[in-house]
Formats: C-alpha cells, structure tokens, sequence
C-alpha cells in the first residue's frame, strides 16, 4: 500500500470534515516523529560506536584514498608524530608523472588527519583529476616526547624533499596546499627554505591575527578576555605536559551555539532517512580529537593568536634565523571567505599590508601574491566543500602553471562559469574561467581593519598575557605539576564534555540496545509523514525560532565580549601600567633590509645592462607582456593559447622554470625602463621576416583567446607590429619602424 492510499485510509477512519483530516495529519505526524526520534537515536549510537572504533586505531584518519607510506617521521633523529603518504590514484585516474607533485598539509586543530581528502570532490580529488601526482602530510593522535613546531618543520621540509627526489623529471617544484592551522605552518616553512617550493595554497590560515573590524569575528578578542595564554599552560599542565586538541575543536562549536546545540542534531533528526551517512561521515573526523606537546600549543598561542608576531617578522628560530614572509620565493594562493568567523579576510590578508608598502614593493621581492574570496563559504566549508572543491581547488590545481608564471605583483583570481556563448571555450579546463585581476594594497584595505587605537588594545592584551603567564610559571605551575599525575591527566581527558558526548551514546551505554533493536524494527515499518503535512510545517517553524533566539543570543554575547575587550585593553591607563607607548605603532610595516636594498640595486643593474640582449622570444615576451598589461589581468584561456604555442614552436623547448625566468626578466625589464625595453626589441629581431610573422601570429592568437583587441592593447600591438616590420594584419611592410618614445601608448 503506498502512501496515498495510506492518507485515504486514515482519513476514512476519522469522518467529518476538516477536523478530521488535521487528526489523520496529526496521528500521521506523530507516528512518524517517533519512528524519526528512535531512528536519530541509532544514529548517535552508530556516531559512537565509530567514534570508538577510530580512536582504537593507531593511525585513524579520513582519507578517502588509499595511501602508501613513504616516510615516518617518528623514526627521524628529531622524532614527530608525522608521517609523508603517497596517496594511490583510484582506477580511471590517470597521472602525469611530469606534472608537478602536489603535497596536502593537514591541520593539526584537534581534529584528525584526512580532511584535504576527504571525498572524491576534494583538494586530493581535484588535483589528481588535473593528472598530478598527490602526496599527503598527516600525523598520529599523539605527539612525540619533546616534540616543537620547529621540529615538526624540519620533518616537514625533509618530507618536501624526498617528494622532490621522487620526481626528477617534473615540470616544477611541489605545490603544498596548508589549510587552516597548516597554512601558517607551511608559510613559516617556505620562509625559511623557500627552495623547496611552488606555488603555495593557503586555505582559511589566519596569517595576521589581532586583524578584524568591529562588529565582527570576536575570536580575535579571546586571548585578552581570558587574560592571556596562562589558562593555556594550564590546561597542558593538567593534561601532564598534552594538551587536549578537544578544546580547540570546543572553540570552533562555541562559534555557532545555534549549529552545534541545534541545527546539525536537528538536520539528522528531520532528514533521518537521508542524512545518516553524510551526517556519519562528517562526525569520524569531527570527533577524532588528537594531542599536542604544551610546548607546541605555547608557542602557537604567544607566538600566533596573542603574539601576532608572524607577520610581524618577530618569530626567531633556535639558530637564530628570523622568520620573514618576504623571502618566500613562490606564488603564494590565499584563499578566504566573509562567511568564514574563524578565519575572515582581514586576518588571512592583512599581511600583506604588514610586510609592503605598496604593490611596486611586492615586485622587489620577486614575490606573487594571488588571492580570492569567497562570498559565503564557513570555515570548514573551504576545506570539506564539494561545491568549493569543484570551482575555486578544481581551478587551482587546474591552472596552478599559470599561478606560477605569472608575473610578481598582488592579483585577485575571480571565476566565471563557462557557457556555450564563451569564447573560446575549449581552452579552458573546467566548467569556470579563472582571471587573475591586477589588484593594490587598498583593495584589501577595503575589507575594512584596525584603526591605530585597535591596534594598542590588542598590544595592551599582549603584554598583559605575557605578564600573567610569567606570574602563573612562578607562582602556580610547579603546583600543578606536581600533583597532576599521568592518570589523573588520562581521565580529565576522557571526561571532556566533546569525548564524552559520544561514549554515551555508544553501545557501551545498555540502554543502547534497545534502541537498536527498536530502530531494525521501526525501519521495516516506516511511514514518513507528507511533506504537506501541516505539523511538519510547524516543526520547520519552530526550528527557525530556535536558530533564531540561540544566534541573538551568540550576536548579544559576542556584542558584550567586543565592548569588554574595546573598554578594558583601551584605557590608557591599563595600557601605561604595562608599559604600552600610546604613540607607538605596534604592527608597522617593517622597512626593506639593507641586504635586500643592496641586493635589489645589484639585480636591477644586472637587468638594466641586459635590456639589448636576446633574440626573438625574448622579443616577442616583451612585446607580449607589454601589450597583455594594458589589460590589467591574465586569462587561463590566454595561458593555455600561450602553452599550445610553446607546444607547436619548432626549436629548444624551455623548461617551466626557465620559462618563468625568462617572463620575470622581461616584465622588470618593462618595469625598469619600458621605452629602452621596448626601443631594443626591433635589433633582437632575426632578419627572416617569416620568423617575425609567426611570432607576431603568435602573439595576436594569445592576445585574442579570451576576448578582441580593442582599445589600449589595439594602440600597443599595432605599435609592436611596428617594431616587428609588420602590420597589424601580420604582412611585411617595407622597413621596421623604429622605436618612437613620443608615440608610445600611455
């Protein structure tokens, strides 16, 4: 008997009218809401049995793929719980071993390892689609004895290495990708061995810590209302020596009282059918809390979240080497959300505006910086989205070449979906076009920041941690230690709240089997109520209201923690009393290194002498670069011409890297002196004026795959046709015409 003869039924039984069909929904609904409730409690005893099961695991994890261990790193001189895996490509995958390695670094946020690849429509999955090799940074639940950020770095970049001795042949370093807590981790790594790396994604990474604006993304202010990190080495101290990865993930929940105390028990609830998997899925890695050594946990919250001292090139290593970000040599791919309240734009970005001064100094250092933002996406979202793994990481890894030969400078990547009516469409990889748009320091201005007053608040909440955590190392830590034993460290870990959620709904609980048993029955007797049903209606309704009181509570919360926060670490008093200068800055750009100045003067000599030299592809990339600019953005359609070319050149080929070389020197060069750029490129020109045609067909085929000349780029390319003794249909003219600086185009 199907549904609808199921209602006819009911509805005979209950005769009269239209109070008796609202009987017949009520007793449809209330069946059907009991067989949900005992459905939705199997469910949360599944969610603890696998709970269970994954922490019994020595190595649990959530990857999708299977994975082949390529190094340990608990058996290195400096043991860590981390451990380098290729991840083995599922049948129908095919991988170009000469495409650069891609390498996933997890975050080690109290969660588990797996996350980057998670399902098939992942930063794992993407980038193996695209025919890239992919390896995988995770780690164990337990830290190694002695264990710092410093040693998991060097593990890190020894990891890196042997990725780069397994691929000799490939065309470009490793792209790593570091999500969240693993973004800053693998930044301070490229800044310290910038040999080792491509182009760099850095997805949800807070980068600049005290960065926000009012009215918005209180965790910024958690440090300084609980006065500092002592409350940190206390709970390690208590943990004897560990501190539980649970509190962090306790943080997260605490963002959104409304998801973690409603909406996502709720969504099984009235999806119970559906969900359970999903719900399932999601929860093993949720749930897989994971350890980190005190000193570990120390040096991320003075140095990172009160500190904010990374960006502020303050972080000194054990041989005394500064970490800068400025000496990162690779692209750098920033990838944020505005629905992102763990980490918001500001603090992914802010960085920049730490370290420039402005775009042209960007460009001393050689460096591209590429960023985008997302409109809605949470924080997980960036990570475990399918939708998100699918445009922005499919774009990444797809056109992750042109990421790295783009020229140096602050560019924002923008993407528009692919249609029947876009030109030519078949140079583009996937269902989206990527850009990437020129862009200044004042775009990320505008996302809004701290005003100087903000500023000395968050250095008063510096000092004042380091303060109350000096008074808690002498007056109260050798208490603590001393009493807390390792068993009474084991049991307050097991009694955390998060942990304990999932034992007792596990079958460890008796009265779970009943459950059991009544959800075999319930699912061979199920009845869904209809979806017009007018008590499902009202469930949905009072749903929202829930949502509703429990956000207004989180927004008055987090409107009251902002005011306490603003009025306490803002009066000038506080601030004098521990020794907070009101006329200091404390986040000020810092100045460019003599070393680099006298570095830089010696560079831009070398290339100011070499401006004449070169034959005809450095002609025709000047030219080429010189024309593109006036565009202001740079294509994947325009690469992928640009690729097709260098595939059909006849002659040497260039290798990536030699091919980024050759784009750098010639963009400075323009850079440096565009009208003797642009005046010596007709004496580097052969004499056969069929080899200036092609390459001046060449040019035109770039320039127009992903929209007509027009314009300012019209004006230039008939200049360079000029130059190359050819007109703008590419036929020969009598004689090249020489450089005129008066003509040049603006």
């Amino acid at each position: 008997m199907d549904k609808a003869q199921d209602r006819a039924q009911d509805k005979a039984q209950f005769p009269g009218g239209p109070m008796s069909g609202l009987v017949a929904s009520a007793v449809e609904y209330l069946v059907d809401a009991g067989q949900r409730s005992v459905l939705f409690l199997d469910i949360m005893r599944q969610r603890g049995d696998q709970y269970r099961e994954h922490v019994a695991q020595t190595a649990p994890h959530v990857l999708q793929y299977a994975a082949e261990l390529i190094m340990d790193g608990r058996k290195l001189d400096e043991p860590v719980n981390y451990a380098l895996v290729r991840i083995i490509p599922p049948k129908g995958v095919e991988i170009d071993m000469k495409r650069r390695p891609f390498v996933v670094v997890d975050p080690r946020a109290g969660h588990g390892p797996g996350i980057g690849g998670f399902k098939a429509d992942s930063e794992i999955g993407v980038a193996m689609k695209a025919g890239h090799p992919c390896y995988f940074i995770g780690f164990l639940p337990e830290p190694m004895p002695g264990q710092t950020i410093e040693c998991i770095a060097r593990a890190e970049a020894l990891f890196i290495e042997k990725v780069i001795s397994r691929h000799p042949d490939a065309d470009g370093k490793p792209c790593v990708i570091g999500n969240c807590q693993a973004g800053w981790a693998v930044m301070i790594l490229a800044s310290l061995r910038p040999e080792l790396f491509g182009p760099l994604i850095i997805a949800g990474a807070p980068l600049a810590y005290w960065a926000g604006v009012h009215g918005k993304y209180p965790m910024r202010y958690s440090g300084g209302l609980l006065g500092g990190s002592w409350l940190t080495a206390l709970a390690s101290d208590l943990g004897g020596g560990k501190f539980d990865g649970a509190w962090l993930v306790q943080n997260f929940e605490n963002q959104n009282p409304s998801n973690t105390l409603w909406t996502k028990q709720y969504n099984v609830y009235s999806k119970v059918d559906t969900e359970a998997d999903r719900y399932l899925e999601f929860e093993r890695w949720w749930g897989g809390h994971v350890n980190l050594n005190a000193e570990e946990i120390q040096f991320i919250v003075d140095e990172l979240f009160v500190g904010n001292n990374l960006a502020a090139g303050k972080i000194v290593m054990s041989d005394g080497r500064k970490v800068d970000l400025r000496n990162i040599r690779s692209p750098i791919v920033v990838f944020c959300s505005k629905g992102d309240n763990i980490t918001p734009p500001q603090q992914a970005l802010h960085w920049v505006l730490d370290c420039y001064a402005d775009v042209d100094e960007i460009r001393a250092y050689g460096q591209t910086i590429v960023y985008t933002v997302h409109e809605s996406v949470g924080h997980l979202g960036i990570f475990v989205s399918g939708g998100v793994a699918k445009k922005e990481h499919a774009e990444f890894s797809g056109n992750i070449d042109l990421i790295d030969v783009l020229p140096p400078g602050l560019y924002e990547a923008t993407f528009e979906a692919r249609g029947s009516g876009t030109l030519n469409a078949d140079l583009a990889t996937g269902q989206w076009i990527m850009r990437c748009e020129a862009r200044t320091l004042d775009d990320i201005r505008a996302m809004g920041g701290n005003s100087p007053e903000d500023e000395l608040r968050f250095a008063a909440a510096k000092r004042v941690s380091e303060l109350n955590l000096a008074a808690y190392q002498k007056y109260v830590q050798p208490w603590i230690k001393g009493m807390v034993t390792p068993q009474m460290a084991e049991l307050a870990r097991n009694m955390h709240p998060l942990r304990l959620q999932y034992e007792a709904f596990s079958s460890q609980n008796p009265w779970m089997s009943v459950v059991k048993s009544a959800a075999d029955e319930v699912e061979d007797k199920r009845k869904p109520a209809s979806k017009d049903n007018p008590f499902l209606a009202f469930q949905e309704q009072m749903s929202k209201q829930i949502v509703h009181a429990l956000d207004s509570w989180r927004d008055s919360q987090e409107a009251l923690s902002e005011a306490i926060f603003l009025n306490v670490y803002g009066s000038p008093a506080l601030q004098a009393a521990v020794g907070v200068d009101p006329n200091a800055a404390p986040s000020a750009r810092r100045e460019m290194t003599a070393e680099h100045r006298a570095m830089l003067d010696r560079r831009i000599a070398e290339l100011k002498s070499k401006i004449g030299e070169g034959g005809l592809r450095e002609a025709a990339i000047r030219a080429l670069l010189y024309v593109g600019s006036a565009r202001g953005m740079v294509d994947e359609r325009s690469i992928e011409a640009l690729r097709q070319v260098r595939r059909d050149h006849a002659g040497a080929r260039l290798t990536l890297a030699e091919f980024k070389m050759l784009v750098r020197e010639q963009f400075f060069m323009l850079l440096l002196d565009r009208d003797a750029a642009l005046a010596a490129i007709p004496k580097m020109l052969p004499d056969d004026v069929n080899q200036r045609r092609g390459a001046f067909a060449a040019m035109r085929e770039v320039l127009s795959a992903s929209e007509d000349i027009t314009g300012e780029r019209a004006k230039r390319l008939k200049q360079v046709a000029g130059l190359f003794g050819v007109d703008e249909g590419g036929e020969p003219v009598s004689k090249v015409a020489p450089f005129d600086p008066q003509a040049r185009a603006s």
